[in-house]
Parts: C-alpha cells; structure tokens; sequence
C-alpha cells in the first residue's frame, strides 16, 4: 500500500509539474532575441563598410 500511495503522490507531482510547465509564454523573448539579432546585424554591416571603405581608400591612396 505505501508504494502505490507513492506512485499515486509522484503521478500527481509529476502531471502537476507538466501542466504548469505547458503555461510558459515565450514570444516575448522570441520577439527580444529576433530584435537583438536585427541590431547585430545592422553594427556588423556598419563595421564592415567601415573596414571595406578604409581598404579602399588607403588602395587609391597608394595608387596616386
């Protein structure tokens, strides 16, 4: 009898457990991460240019 009250008390936990966990909203940090990535790549290109543009000076400049 003590195991099934066992396993009766854990089943109980355990679905418990699971239905809270089903209640969890996560689209706000979906929403967050997809903002952030927007923002890195939107520096990364800025960087880039910055880089490509410094390239292509310091060439023409070697070139006169």
């Amino acid at each position: 009898m003590n195991k099934i009250n066992r396993f009766v008390i854990g089943l109980g936990l355990g679905l418990s457990a699971a239905a809270s966990q089903a209640a969890v909203d996560v689209t706000s940090v979906i929403t967050a991460i997809g903002d952030a990535g927007t923002a890195a790549a939107t520096v990364g290109a800025a960087v880039l240019v910055m880089v490509v543009g410094i390239k292509v000076y310091k060439w023409i400049r070697s070139a006169m």
